[in-house]
């Protein structure tokens, strides 16, 4: 499902522990390439159905296991480079258009596993401070990554003044 302006509706992924630290997961392949889980909204799927849908292919935690904190308001979109379009959509295929949402980690650690679907994501995982991501992250991400966690720090950091709100 692509949009008028060649964006497929995604969902980002920021899943924080007790410690304001985040998820950071390495990409299956063989190849260092370590992102947020992330994924694709489905026809007739809400962006929440679709994270809780990739919640659990990509990292195998249940609604359960996680407290939704916040959300971004809009959509925030990244370009893929030629290279790694798909070009077998109309409109042409450009990238990815994603709500990013906040979550609070629930669960212990042991929770997150890679083998709830037959084409795993992820290889492997980590927590690392805040901002490390925007840092490591593929350079044509970088953006999104930024925008995006520049706009849920205000809810963390309400969060960590009021644990119940």
């Amino acid at each position: 499902m692509v949009d008028a302006d060649g964006f497929r509706p995604n969902v980002g992924i920021v899943l924080v522990n007790e410690h304001d630290r985040v998820l950071w997961a390495r990409r299956v392949g063989g190849y260092d390439a370590w992102q947020f889980p992330q994924g694709g909204i489905q026809h007739r799927e809400s962006p929440e159905d679709a994270l809780f849908r990739e919640l659990g292919e990509e990292v195998g935690l249940k609604p359960e296991d996680v407290k939704i904190l916040g959300r971004t308001k809009g959509w925030l979109r990244y370009r893929l480079p030629p290279r790694l379009r798909r070009h077998n959509s109309t409109p042409g295929f450009q990238g990815q258009k994603q709500q990013w949402f906040l979550l609070r980690m629930l669960a212990e650690d042991s929770a997150v596993s890679f083998d709830h679907h037959d084409d795993p994501e992820f290889d492997h995982w980590r927590w690392v401070s805040y901002w490390y991501p925007v840092l490591e992250v593929v350079d044509f991400k970088r953006e999104v990554y930024r925008r995006a966690l520049r706009e849920l720090m205000p809810i963390l950091i309400r969060q960590r003044r009021d644990p119940l709100a």
